[in-house]
């Protein structure tokens, strides 16, 4: 008996599933909301426009916040523990914005997709957070910015999709600038760690997957951005605990941080409160735009970032960061030119094949009809 209930429990919610997708699929207009302000009906050029203004806004106070905290002496071997309270934060800030929305619609994305954004999400942040203990800043941003390249790679992965030249060229100019970026902080402020250089590149291999295992996530179960803030973040919550619960690290940190409430706990609450809005328009440029767009946006803002990290925290400058920089500014604008280019690499073959052909002096080929064979990302 209690079996046969249980089998009509879910095959009710399986139909309950079954409806709330075909009402959301029979919707003549998907909505686009940020926390409570609706964009639907704004058109696709000023969504994006509004969604980068205030990645920017709130992104530039985050990463102050990040720095000041671990100006606090002593903070350094703490990022995991910070990663911890910035995770309750968020959490708590998704149910406080859900109970806010009175929303009441099921879970859309099942667990086993949770639990695995919710590992990338606590490899992210927590190893990026660590990273700056070892790390200048700006150096740790500039590794960051390099995510562009492993996302377009995640994508043809993930999702199977098609990318043109152009954004590989942008991606490349890019991680070029960024590289240079790297090897002027290095001349001028030699201040690398090989442990912090190790926790960056783990934070970056992470931070390549999620956006697109999020993107895929949303487009198949369109679930709002508050429920993918609470699974991800409750969960990645509940791993890091039990993990540093165990190593001993979790009472080294409540200890540490009960000494200094307001540069801790106050800070972090800023900084959190801040990174979750700005999730929030990440998200939203995700599901309207796709993570390499996405990543685009995030790695301009991080540019701008540590430009103002120079202003706000004294450190050494050079002219190499200027050009540096410009180089970066350069594969943006690339990339965002590659959204209304449909250049393809089978174009790029046949303008190859014209002026090797007309530097030869060769008669020029037939087309046979082989366009379609050539190689196509």
């Amino acid at each position: 008996m209690a079996g046969a209930k249980s089998e009509v429990i879910y095959l009710g919610d399986k139909d309950l599933t079954r409806n709330r997708h075909r009402d959301r699929d029979q919707s003549p207009e998907r909505e686009i909301k940020i926390l409570f302000f609706d964009l639907t009906h704004y058109n696709r050029t000023t969504q994006f426009l509004l969604c980068c203004g205030g990645v920017f806004a709130l992104y530039l106070v985050y990463g102050y916040m990040q720095e000041l905290i671990f100006t606090l002496d002593g903070f350094r071997p703490y990022g995991w523990y910070l990663t911890l309270v910035q995770f309750a934060y968020y959490t708590a800030f998704g149910y406080i914005e859900r109970s806010v929305e009175r929303t009441t619609v099921p879970r859309c994305i099942p667990l086993r997709t949770y639990a695995l954004l919710a590992f990338l999400t606590l490899g992210t942040m927590g190893l990026s957070n660590s990273s700056v203990g070892y790390l200048n800043y700006p150096t740790q941003v500039i590794f960051k910015c390099c995510k562009l390249i492993p996302v377009l790679i995640g994508s043809v992965l993930i999702q199977g999709k098609k990318h043109g030249p152009m954004d590989f060229f942008a991606a490349t100019a890019m991680c070029l600038g960024l590289i240079l970026f790297t090897l002027a902080d290095s001349q001028v402020q030699p201040d690398f760690n090989r442990f912090g250089v190790f926790l960056i590149s783990l934070a970056l291999l992470c931070d390549a997957a999620i956006g697109n295992v999020q993107e895929k996530a949303m487009r198949e179960h369109r679930a709002p951005n508050n429920e993918v803030v609470i699974y991800s973040y409750g969960i990645g919550f509940v791993y890091l605990a039990v993990i540093m619960l165990l190593s001993g690290h979790l009472v080294q940190g409540v200890v540490f941080c009960a000494r200094y409430p307001m540069q801790t706990y106050g800070y972090a609450f800023l900084f959190s409160l801040t990174g979750y809005l700005g999730i929030q328009i990440v998200l939203t440029l995700v599901r309207t735009c796709g993570a390499p767009l996405a990543a685009t946006v995030t790695t301009a803002r991080k540019a701008v970032t540590i430009a103002l990290s120079f202003v706000f925290f004294s450190k050494p400058f050079t002219i190499q960061y200027l050009w540096s920089g410009l180089i970066v500014v350069f594969g943006i604008y690339l990339n965002v030119y590659s959204k209304r280019s449909k250049l393809t690499f089978a174009d790029l073959g046949r303008m190859a094949s014209t002026v090797y052909r007309r530097v030869l002096r060769l008669p020029p080929a037939k087309d046979g009809g082989s366009r379609t064979s050539l190689l196509e990302v």
